[in-house]
């Protein structure tokens, strides 16, 4: 089910959902074509295993969430865009996202230079939006924009149209930013990341930029795709292609090329271009789970959902949040905090 589920079992990395991916978006501002959005969504509001609701704690304090942006095509990240969620005084989360390039980038951390600090986590339907520069950020719970039938996936591929995620929300960081900012024009390749601290570290929970890339692959062979770098990627080629040529009848030559289809896990994005995936970035309103299951199925599928009726034409472009648990959850935040910028 796209990222939403990606530890073992169907469950969530680390057991946790707050450092649980489920899908990143790009596409250019309409109304100013030197402006780009980013959209990295993370934190089901709901469980497959256990089944049921998971925690109205938007962020984990002790992660680190992560945009990677590699300019020059080798797979490796140039960028990265780090952003640490903190509990002020009164019980408010805010977030602080730093810009790192150059030597910074390779270092596991949150070296950069300051974009935002202080900015308040929304948890109510109204989006609190701050501003810096030529920056624009939201973060928190959101509707979840995915559309998919998962009954139908778990019953044999027998889609009825039911959207398993029309009620539910996710956690989302969304960002406007310069196309200046991530190589100035030219196509970039983009993937996020979760990093949690283990033995005095911060490791990789989670990480992706296409969905649903974690049925190819047993829990054992999870936790090396999930703590890996697009760099690395050639060497699952083999497993993607075993399972492609048994679920879409592919010959062994077409199902290497289709797993290359796949393969690396990154979103490719031209600024310049209109989005549409597979070929240049994603919006809301695609419909990549089709995408995949043309893929996966070696013919045309149709699990007969759409988008989400609850879209926004404008920042930050996600409906607002369907759980009233979510808000009582987290009252102690105020309405009328103002976040400093820089």
């Amino acid at each position: 089910m796209t990222h939403h589920y990606s530890g073992p079992n169907f469950g969530f990395p680390h057991g946790d959902p707050r450092v649980n991916l489920t899908d990143l978006f790009a596409f250019p501002k309409r109304s100013d074509p030197s402006k780009s959005i980013v959209i990295m969504n993370m934190h089901p509001s709901f469980g497959l295993n256990p089944q049921g609701p998971t925690t109205t704690e938007p962020f984990a304090t002790e992660a680190l969430y992560e945009l990677r942006v590699d300019t020059n095509g080798d797979m490796v990240a140039d960028i990265a865009y780090r952003t640490r969620f903190s509990r002020s005084d009164n019980g408010a989360m805010t977030a602080t996202m730093r810009r790192a390039e150059g030597s910074m980038v390779a270092v596991m951390g949150e070296e950069g230079k300051v974009i935002f600090q202080g900015a308040p986590v929304s948890i109510g339907r109204e989006a609190q939006v701050t501003e810096s520069g030529a920056y624009r950020l939201f973060t928190g719970w959101r509707s979840d924009p995915f559309f998919f039938d998962v009954e139908g996936a778990q019953n044999k591929m027998q889609f009825t149209g039911k959207d398993f995620f029309a009620d539910k929300d996710v956690c989302s960081i969304t960002l406007e930013l310069p196309v200046s900012d991530i190589g100035g024009g030219v196509r970039v390749n983009l993937w996020h990341r979760s990093l949690i601290m283990a033995n005095g570290g911060w490791t990789q929970a989670d990480r992706g930029a296409r969905p649903t890339q974690t049925p190819f692959m047993t829990d054992a062979e999870k936790d090396a795709y999930l703590g890996g770098e697009p760099a690395q990627d050639e060497r699952f080629v083999p497993m993607f292609a075993h399972v492609l040529e048994n679920t879409g009848g592919y010959t062994p030559e077409r199902a290497q090329v289709a797993a290359r289809s796949l393969l690396p896990d990154v979103l490719p994005y031209d600024p310049t271009k209109r989005a549409a995936y597979p070929a240049n970035g994603r919006t809301p309103m695609d419909d990549s789970k089709d995408v995949f299951l043309t893929v996966f199925n070696g013919r045309m599928t149709w699990d007969n959902t759409g988008p989400h009726t609850d879209l926004l034409d404008e920042f930050p472009y996600l409906g607002a949040p369907h759980s009233p648990k979510i808000f009582e959850a987290n009252m102690p935040q105020s309405k009328e905090m103002v976040a400093p910028t820089q």
